[in-house]
């Protein structure tokens, strides 16, 4: 029932029955007759009062109930929302086996709003950026060691016994180095002296030296001569030109490579025969063969056992790695 008629219907009621109690006491009747019809439209009122506050009460309950059941499905709703948007954005992330995200299955704004969270979070903590490029630094590392000792493993006879390579140190030294040079490189001249301290110092260190011209006409030129010295005059004479040739100024031309063979008094004209036959070209050709292979396109390069390090290390670089082979350290 409409609470806002329940006054006038309580209204309506009562006036009727006041024009009925006051007909009748005009009417002339007795006291005890007039008196009966006024306490009749008391008690009517009365009844009637009663039950206008029972329906009023009744409507009160009706509207609070009604009330507590909308607030209820609203809240109800809105759960029933939230759930949903954070499955919607949560089910493709966590879709397959445990712990891995699916991000295939992303609608477009899933994806957005999974990068701006990723975004939001990088700006607020960047230092992770760092964290993550120094991990990826060190899995890359790790990976390109045992890459490395494959590729040494998979090339070993080549490396350490290709039966013209010059060797010296201690040919039965229990720790082998192999040196990738060109004689024109500054790091190889600048590394030089110091595998001369360590070879030197230590004693127990097997030296192999690897011819790979890769700087150029006078790089060429360089490895030639050195590898028709070794072929004409022998190993010894070989170490001298080589010293030579990585401590040379200028370019290695006829007149300074003539001068050279000379003052060491070697067979010029033999030399610079050997310098065009097919056995100088092979060996060339065989150790650019083998720097392939090791994925090597820089000098110095060097082979410390099945260990490889690309560029110049100084002297005590080298004697640590020497050490971690021989398991000293």
């Amino acid at each position: 029932m409409d609470e806002t008629k329940l006054p006038l219907a309580v209204g309506g009621v009562t006036a009727l029955l006041i024009l009925i109690a006051a007909f009748t006491a005009l009417s002339g009747d007795d006291t005890s007759e007039a008196e009966a019809p006024v306490a009749a439209v008391e008690e009517a009122v009365e009844e009637e009062t009663a039950a206008v506050e029972a329906a009023e009460e009744e409507a009160a309950e009706e509207v609070a109930e009604t009330t507590e059941a909308a607030e209820e499905a609203v809240e109800e709703e809105v759960a029933a929302s939230d759930d949903a948007g954070d499955a919607s954005l949560a089910a493709p992330l966590v879709a397959g086996e445990p712990g891995t995200m699916d991000f295939s299955s992303m609608t477009p704004e899933q994806s957005e709003a999974f990068g701006a969270q990723v975004r939001n979070y990088l700006l607020t903590n960047p230092q992770v950026i760092m964290e993550a490029v120094a991990v990826l630094e060190q899995r890359e590392a790790a990976q390109q060691a045992q890459n490395d000792v494959n590729l040494v493993t998979a090339n070993a006879d080549a490396i350490f016994n290709d039966g013209f390579s010059w060797v010296g140190g201690n040919p039965e030294g229990d720790v082998t180095i192999v040196e990738f040079i060109d004689y024109r490189c500054g790091y190889c001249r600048r590394a030089h002296p110091e595998v001369e301290s360590l070879i030197t110092a230590d004693g127990n260190i097997r030296l192999i030296v690897k011819e790979f011209p890769i700087l150029g006409e006078a790089s060429m030129v360089s490895s030639q001569f050195a590898i028709a010295t070794r072929l004409v005059a022998g190993d010894e004479a070989y170490k001298t030109v080589h010293d030579a040739l990585i401590a040379l100024d200028g370019d290695p031309t006829e007149p300074t490579l003539s001068r050279m063979a000379s003052t060491l008094g070697l067979d010029v004209d033999a030399i610079f025969e050997a310098m065009e036959s097919d056995e100088v070209k092979n060996q060339i050709a065989q150790t650019r063969a083998l720097a392939q292979a090791l994925q090597i396109n820089g000098t110095p390069s060097f082979v410390f056992g099945e260990q490889m390090v690309r560029g110049y290390v100084p002297l005590e670089g080298m004697q640590n790695i020497v050490s971690d082979i021989r398991g000293d350290g």
